[in-house]
């Protein structure tokens, strides 16, 4: 069993920066990938990135490329994601997850509110 704790949300005007934070504890595997979706208000949850838990492989939803990243702690049980140049379309709430791959994202955290003011 894996519980997720996430961080770092609140409010910042576009242009801004924010910094989100999440910690795993409980059982996990050197091969579980964790990173974040988001769910804006009224639509469909967006992957927005990830990273491999033992390759440090990447992934980037398009909307965030070059303004987003994603790292992992050495302990391999952290995960944060850099927001720079934040968009009033970045607004929703941001989940921390965890699974053994990409597909399967078993574990979620309660989710953290980002929102961006123009």
């Amino acid at each position: 069993q894996v519980q997720l704790v996430e961080s770092g949300g609140g409010l910042v005007q576009a242009g801004g920066s924010l910094r989100l934070s999440c910690a795993a504890s409980g059982r996990t595997f050197s091969s579980y990938t964790m990173g974040w979706f988001r769910q804006a208000p009224g639509e469909e949850r967006e992957r927005v990135a990830t990273i491999n838990w033992s390759g440090g492989s990447t992934y980037y939803a398009d909307s965030v490329k070059g303004r987003f990243t994603i790292s992992s702690g050495n302990a391999k049980n952290t995960v944060y994601l850099q927001m720079d140049s934040l968009k009033p379309e970045d607004t929703a709430v941001y989940y921390c997850a965890a699974g053994p791959s990409l597909a399967r994202m078993t574990y979620w955290g309660k989710g953290s509110l980002v929102t961006v003011s123009s």
